[in-house]
């Protein structure tokens, strides 16, 4: 899975930079999620009336934005170095397609695990579940048709004299970075009527729920993540990653990712100064569910934490020989899967809902440390048989 020299040039091995910040970022979500997900299912009703519970959870708004957003981000390293390598948009955009259905599909398989693993209490609409992986697959078949549309060619003088300016590919990426912010701003924006004044309610609870989260419960659910307003995470992505693209931003890294995060802080002030206003365009103003405001603020916090990964990987503990984060980050969608039956599941290492803040802490270092010992075993036996992970030889590093 795809996933930091002041105004330098960038060196050669500039690309493994990359990868590693993008995949530290998305460890650091891991770890974020083992963090929220352990004093939510742990801690005592007495001990959720905490501080310390409530600045938790406050955090734990960002690991699926990250998940998201680092998705789209990916797609578009993916996309760009298939491009490179000569492949033809149909084809692109069908291998992408089919990865974001085999994610939707790995959701829906682990809700099968969950209910099989939850009789004989569970009831079978939990199998129609809209999880994080179920959007993250539906946002990635969304992404790869709306590539192959943007991917269309337009002949004109001005894409001509553009190409022979900036290059051949200059146009396309321009018009994928736009593509991306205009998928962004739609579903922002449309999010807020459809979970209430123009709910699709005449459609079966099972897809409605895509849609706004609705499930079974007759109306939108906070704790669900339907399209809306969830995929407009991975269109923001979608956006930066092309933009993290262009030759100047290869040739000075730094300053493109100090770009985007300056790009951020300045949508978490818009969308601050939005929700300060007065007046608002809907009739119905969720702030911390459907807000485009809410929107902004969190798509600001997750392009800074970028400046962050990078400033990590580039001069801080990521050039350690172990990287625990990259480490998470390299296989998020396999610790997410395991760490939920040791935290919510039948196997839960503590009493759910029975503990103090002290012993979900505890709880809560031993699940990231045996996470991080698994993802190092997953990462160490990828293409290779039992006996390479016994020996503890380093195995061949392979292009991605």
């Amino acid at each position: 899975m795809v996933w930091c020299s002041l105004l330098k040039p960038v060196p050669p091995n500039s690309a493994k930079q990359r990868i590693a910040y993008i995949d530290w970022l998305r460890g650091f979500a891991c770890l974020l999620m083992f963090e929220t997900h352990g004093y939510n299912a742990w801690l005592s009703p007495a001990a959720k009336h905490s501080a310390l519970y409530q600045w938790s959870q406050l955090g734990g708004t960002l690991p699926a934005p990250l998940f998201l957003f680092l998705a789209g981000v990916s797609f578009a390293l993916v996309v760009g170095r298939m491009t490179r390598n000569g492949f033809a948009p149909d084809p692109i955009a069908k291998r992408m397609f089919v990865r974001g259905a085999q994610i939707l599909g790995f959701g829906f398989l682990f809700r099968l695990q969950e209910y099989l693993l939850g009789q004989p209490w569970a009831p079978w609409t939990d199998l129609l579940r809209v999880d994080i992986l179920n959007v993250i697959g539906v946002s990635l078949m969304l992404l790869s048709a709306m590539w192959w549309i943007a991917s269309l060619r337009v002949q004109s003088r001005w894409a001509q004299a553009g190409a022979a300016r900036f290059g051949p590919d200059a146009l396309p990426r321009a018009r994928y970075a736009v593509a991306g912010m205009l998928g962004t701003a739609a579903v922002a924006l449309v999010t807020p009527v459809l979970w209430t004044t123009h709910r699709l309610s005449w459609l079966p609870w099972y897809i409605e729920t895509y849609i706004n989260g609705v499930h079974t419960f007759n109306k939108p659910q906070a704790w669900l993540f339907p399209i809306f307003p969830w995929s407009a995470f991975a269109f923001a992505g979608l956006a930066v990653g092309f933009l993290l693209l262009s030759p100047w931003a290869r040739k000075h890294e730094f300053a493109a990712v100090s770009f985007t995060a300056t790009s951020g802080a300045f949508l978490f002030a818009l969308g601050t100064w939005f929700d300060s206003r007065r007046t608002q365009l809907y009739a119905v103003y969720d702030f911390w569910h459907t807000s485009p405001n809410f929107f902004l603020m969190r798509l600001g916090i997750v392009m800074c934490f970028m400046l962050v990964a990078y400033a990590w990987c580039r001069w801080g503990a990521g050039q350690w020989s172990f990287h625990p984060a990259i480490q998470l980050g390299q296989t998020s969608l396999f610790v997410y899967w395991v760490h939920i039956e040791f935290v919510y599941g039948r196997f839960s290492i503590l009493t759910k809902g029975g503990e103090g803040i002290w012993a979900a802490t505890v709880g809560i270092i031993i699940i990231s440390i045996a996470m991080t010992a698994l993802a190092y075993a997953r990462n160490r036996m990828k293409g290779h048989d039992l006996r390479m992970l016994v020996m503890r030889r380093k195995p061949m590093r392979v292009p991605v």
